[in-house]
């Protein structure tokens, strides 16, 4: 799967430490791990310590065919590390350590040229819980032809102010269907349905393209003025860990390349419960394997 699409990614790359042992993960890198997967020219914009861990991260994915060199390497402050923890259905909770170097990733010319360049700027809000990556973001923000907030509401780690500072930024905007009704309320929604909280949340920003993911119920796309709908595919989940990332990593490839809305909105719903049936944020996946579990012919 090769294509022309160029995509840059900003925020959080680090070491997930499971109960088990230690794998590199951060949702912007996941992201960019299965956009590369699908052909697209990946960049990663973050910074990492000078230690072994910050190394292990860049060869793994320089390994990968992702472009490293707006990662920064901080001599102040250590890579970054979560420590997850898994419940009996899988679902992950998370101890993110803070001040670690990618909340204070620095701005660079060759970051600014990378979001020039690209065709689409992914970042989250989580990066933004210190002042020095979200200046940096922000600056960036408005370079990008297209943006994407992927909204993950971690650990108080976020305000409404800066929440609607980045909505406000963004073309697109992915959620959870927890984090919807979160600033539905915190916006003022008087609203109980997940439509009518989009609806209201719609009123307010500029952005034209909106996601809800519902974990094992799929997900819900508006996208060019409809919605489309996709009710989840039936696997058994080993851990939730990245199954959102690659769900919005897929289904931005097939959006961008401009596939079919709902064929683009099954295909993402396919790949984030396949994510979710391994262990791990990226498992790889062969695309034989994506398309027959789709069109029901393995189960997950």
């Amino acid at each position: 799967m090769k294509n022309d699409l160029k995509i840059t990614c900003f925020g959080e790359v680090l070491w997930d430490v499971f109960p088990d042992g230690e794998k590199i993960g951060g949702a912007p890198l996941n992201v960019a791990l299965r956009l590369q997967s699908f052909g697209v020219q990946t960049t990663m914009i973050s910074s990492v310590g000078k230690d072994i861990r910050g190394k292990e991260i860049i060869t793994y994915l320089n390994s990968a065919g992702i472009n490293t060199n707006c990662i920064a390497v901080s001599a102040e402050f250590p890579t970054g590390v979560v420590n997850v923890n898994l419940d009996k259905n899988g679902s992950a909770s998370y101890e993110i350590k803070y001040p670690v170097a990618w909340d204070k990733i620095p701005l660079s010319s060759s970051m600014l040229q990378s979001v020039t360049q690209a065709d689409a700027f992914i970042y989250g809000s989580l990066v933004c819980r210190d002042s020095e990556s979200r200046k940096s973001l922000i600056n960036l923000l408005s370079k990008s032809k297209y943006n994407i907030l992927d909204v993950n509401l971690r650990q108080g780690y976020y305000s409404h102010e800066i929440l609607i500072e980045l909505m406000k930024s963004a073309d697109f905007i992915k959620f959870n269907d927890d984090e919807l009704f979160e600033i539905g309320a915190m916006m003022g929604s008087p609203y109980n349905s997940l439509e009518q909280n989009l609806e209201y949340i719609k009123s307010w920003v500029k952005a034209t393209s909106f996601c809800v993911t519902k974990g094992r119920h799929g997900a819900l796309l508006f996208h060019n003025e409809k919605y489309y709908y996709n009710s989840g595919y039936k696997i058994n989940v080993k851990d939730t860990v990245g199954a959102g990332d690659s769900f919005l990593a897929s289904l931005l490839t097939k959006l961008l390349e401009g596939e079919n809305p709902q064929r683009a909105l099954d295909f993402a719903c396919g790949i984030g419960a396949l994510v979710a049936a391994e262990s791990g944020a990226n498992p790889i996946l062969k695309e034989t394997r994506i398309n027959n579990f789709i069109n029901g012919k393995e189960n997950g």
